[in-house]
């Protein structure tokens, strides 16, 4: 007998909840406390590589199964919409490294198990200033911002992915919360000033956070200076 749409859907979404399961609990900080005290300091470097590594390879089964039990096909953009979807998907990938680059010290694990510090005033020798910077300056999350993009630029749609992208999203939004309560247990006081003046996912036009263009003056006024 043929399986229904609600019984193939089931094994991709039970799929999706043991990946989002693994993903939170490598990205606790019991989980990275434990790896620093087994491997120590040199994990740190490493940690963030392992995450994305094992994020990449666990997701693959996932697009196996979507792939064997796709559902109902419910549209395919025509070309050349469809390779400009593609296009876009791979240009948001690509962007996106950006935010890595912007804010490393935000990944690693002795700054996260540090507590909140200051530019004068750090509460340990492993702690670290938000130090907003690049894209940082104009939205809180790229990283959901890019989740959302790269999900929703498919440019084809079944019942099951169209499922898989609905939990995909409430999961990614969520743990963005989650993401932010750990920066302000970071950072302290000086995130909540930057979350109440910077838009989560949406930049608002051209502005961006006042921190960051004074410390483009000031490296400018510094490298004058130096001339």
């Amino acid at each position: 007998m043929e399986e229904t749409s609600i019984e193939t859907a089931i094994y991709p979404v039970l799929y999706l909840i043991g990946f989002a399961a693994l993903h939170s609990l490598l990205a606790s900080l019991p989980v990275k406390r434990a790896a620093r005290m087994h491997f120590g300091p040199r994990v740190d470097p490493w940690y963030a590589v392992f995450f994305s590594a094992s994020a990449v390879v666990t997701v693959l089964p996932l697009a196996a199964l979507l792939y064997t039990f796709p559902g109902r096909v419910l549209y395919v953009l025509p070309s050349p919409w469809f390779w400009l979807f593609v296009s876009a998907q791979l240009l948001v990938g690509i962007i996106s490294l950006r935010a890595f680059l912007d804010a490393p010290h935000r990944f690693l694990i002795r700054a996260q198990l540090a507590g909140p510090a200051s530019p004068t005033s750090p509460t340990s020798p492993d702690s670290f200033a938000l130090a907003i910077r690049g894209i940082y300056c104009h939205i809180r999350d790229p990283f959901l911002l890019s989740g959302f993009l790269l999900i929703w630029l498919t440019p084809f749609m079944t019942e099951n992915l169209l499922l898989v992208y609905l939990i995909t999203t409430v999961y990614l939004f969520l743990g963005s919360l989650h993401w932010e309560k750990r920066l302000t247990a970071q950072f302290g006081s000086a995130y909540l000033a930057y979350k109440n003046e910077v838009p989560r996912m949406i930049p608002r036009g051209n502005s961006r956070w006042s921190e960051c263009a004074g410390d483009g003056s000031r490296r400018k006024e510094q490298k004058n200076k130096k001339l």
